[in-house]
């Protein structure tokens, strides 16, 4: 019997628990194993860190706690001692502070004895280091001096607070240098597995309202976990968004007001972004915001990167220096367009087809397909192609100027030069379009200087209708590829 299903069996797991395949093998790979485990699992805020570890555990923990955000030094540690005696420490001294904590946590694990597995799960670990706390020093001493020789025992550390575990964690210079054992990124769920969610939870849509599902919520769980089954998308849309009472009304500054000490410039870049869906450098973001230059930029954008809200990427063909910051989150892209506005309730509804809409449907079905890369890999054939994934803006002085969205330079020879494209039907392509696409091709091809054949690349919802000018593209890739494992 394997460790994935001795620690799934006895219980009933939910019918809700969908995909995470990887992820759930390497968690119980790391209980029950030969050495001391110290895994910490992280990912952006609702992308269901705790109820993957929690379903995968089941009541096999010997000891859990939850970090409050809202719990600061003493408190946060007289938490911490209440849920060491309701989980059965029998220890009677103070708890005068961290060291005596986990000297309390070792002693709850050797009462346990060595029978079976010790499972330790330490949820939202960031917010248990108040400001002059000697927690990690604490921590650090604990499992250096001793958990890190217990072989019968599993660390799991959960995070949203990304930048916190790689600045004091993984990166860390002093007493937790490379002890981590295994590092688990968790990712919003892709088409593929939200369909299979909605399958489980019994919502009966099209495939292209999950897409559209997925351009406003991304593959967030915590999201797709409030939709009603008997709405349709757009009233989903409307009651979990729009009006005073929306349950996600609020949702754009809480994820922001917990993940960073500092979140006004967070959502001050994050706005700047959002303005140019394309990207934008550092200096220019530097510009627009109001807190001073320096570290503090570069710090609140490597945040906004390692808590899932950017991606930084290198246009293909510019040097090092030349790299764009991008909104990538769907949902805040979303909040910063429509619901910042405070639209009454039903104003989705109300709105479709509206000029603004549509031109919102092309930027975020563009953040989609570029989330579904390997998946427009597949639809090429060329998953097993070494191939360097980017995208590509053509000079300022280019009249007019052109930008591809997504640049895949394969090893063997070919450049997919890939158009994202959402259309209500099949994508039309008449004598201008297919004129202005060769001649990006060849601004293309100039600008860069590559020798490589260029294959332009159709991505869109419902494929490519046939016609005189429809050759223009070598492929076609349709939401349907996108759905693909």
């Amino acid at each position: 019997m394997d460790s994935l299903t001795q620690f799934s069996q006895d219980r009933d797991q939910s019918p809700f628990f969908v995909g995470r395949h990887h992820e759930r093998r390497l968690l119980a790979d790391a209980i029950g194993g030969p050495e001391a485990e110290f895994v910490v699992l992280y990912g952006r805020r609702r992308v269901g860190k705790t109820y993957l570890v929690r379903q995968v555990l089941g009541d096999t923990a010997l000891f859990t706690y939850t970090g409050a955000t809202n719990l600061k030094g003493q408190a946060q540690l007289a938490e911490f001692t209440k849920a060491l005696r309701a989980q059965g420490w029998l220890g009677t001294g103070p708890v005068r502070n961290w060291f005596d904590a986990f000297a309390a946590l070792r002693q709850l694990i050797e009462q346990a004895g060595r029978s079976r597995p010790a499972v330790v799960f330490i949820d939202e670990m960031p917010w248990m280091d108040s400001k002059k706390s000697d927690f990690l020093p604490a921590f650090e001493h604990f499992w250096n001096g001793w958990a890190s020789g217990v072989g019968h025992l599993t660390l799991i550390v959960c995070g949203s607070a990304a930048s916190w575990l790689t600045q004091k964690v993984f990166r860390n210079k002093g007493g937790l240098y490379n002890r981590v054992t295994r590092q688990i990124p968790l990712q919003p769920f892709t088409l593929a597995e939200c369909r299979d969610y909605f399958d489980a939870r019994g919502i009966v849509w099209s495939l292209h309202d999950m897409v559209c599902s997925y351009m406003i919520f991304g593959g967030i769980p915590y999201y797709l976990r409030l939709f009603d089954p008997r709405l349709s998308l757009s009233l989903n849309v409307d009651t979990l968004c729009f009006g005073p009472t929306a349950p996600l009304s609020q949702e754009f500054n809480q994820l922001f007001s917990t993940l960073f000490a500092h979140p006004y410039r967070h959502q001050q870049v994050v706005r700047v972004l959002a303005a140019r869906q394309q990207g934008s450098t550092r200096e220019d973001v530097a510009t627009k915001v109001d807190f001073p230059d320096g570290g503090s930029l570069t710090k609140v954008l490597q945040e906004l990167e390692q808590s899932g809200f950017l991606r930084h990427y290198q246009p293909y063909g510019r040097q090092r220096n030349g790299g764009l910051w991008q909104l990538t989150d769907p949902f805040t892209a979303f909040h910063l367009r429509f619901m910042e506005a405070g639209h009454g309730e039903g104003y989705w509804s109300q709105s479709a087809g509206h000029s603004r809409q549509r031109a919102w449907s092309g930027l975020a079905f563009e953040q989609v397909c570029l989330a579904h890369s390997p998946q427009i890999r597949q639809a090429l054939g060329v998953s097993g192609v070494a191939a360097d994934l980017s995208g590509w803006r053509s000079r300022p002085s280019t009249a007019p100027g052109a930008q591809v969205d997504l640049v895949i330079d394969r090893a063997d020879g070919v450049i997919n030069l890939c158009e994202m494209k959402y259309t209500a039907g099949e994508f039309q392509v008449d004598a201008a379009t297919e004129r202005a696409l060769r001649t990006k091709v060849e601004t293309f091809r100039q600008q860069t200087g590559t020798r490589k054949a260029l294959h332009l690349t159709l991505v869109t919802t419902y494929g490519l209708a046939p016609g005189s000018h429809a050759g223009v593209f070598q492929h076609a890739v349709t939401m349907h590829d996108l759905v693909r494992r």
